[in-house]
């Protein structure tokens, strides 16, 4: 037993020599190296969301966009509807008054040829009676 003491004295002295020369700078290593791989790994997460916000406000921008195209050509639309109508209202009511002016021409007209052929028709009894009755006098 001993014997055993210098080598247990040995085996104490080495397990402290590597613990302070191999274990400690490499557990420093190691650790140094998790920190840095963890630390990339969150930078890539951050860059990541970062990226899916981006994404997100651009789509969100987009149909913002869209829609307001939308509507402005739901508005340009409209306008044209209303304009069309108006311009519809506007020549129905021009043919209208052209209409009743034809319809008055045409009822002035009408009242003058009544008039005219009451006129000639009575001249026309008139010669027709005198023909008979000078034919019928000569007779």
């Amino acid at each position: 037993m001993l014997k055993a003491i210098p080598t247990i004295c040995l085996f104490v002295l080495l397990y402290f020599y590597l613990k302070a020369m191999l274990f400690r700078p490499l557990e420093k290593v190691l650790r140094e190296r998790d920190a840095l791989t963890e630390g990339a790994r969150r930078t890539a997460e951050a860059a990541f969301e970062a990226a899916e916000r981006k994404q997100k406000e651009y789509e969100q921008k987009f149909n913002e966009a869209r829609a307001e195209v939308y509507r402005m050509q739901e508005e340009t639309r409209r306008k044209w509807l209303e304009e069309q109508s108006a311009q519809v209202a506007e020549a129905r009511k021009r043919m209208e008054a052209t209409v009743r002016g034809a319809k008055e021409q045409i009822a002035g007209e009408a009242a003058a040829a009544r008039d005219q052929l009451a006129t000639t028709s009575a001249q026309l009894a008139d010669q027709v009676a005198s023909t008979i009755l000078a034919g019928r006098g000569r007779g």
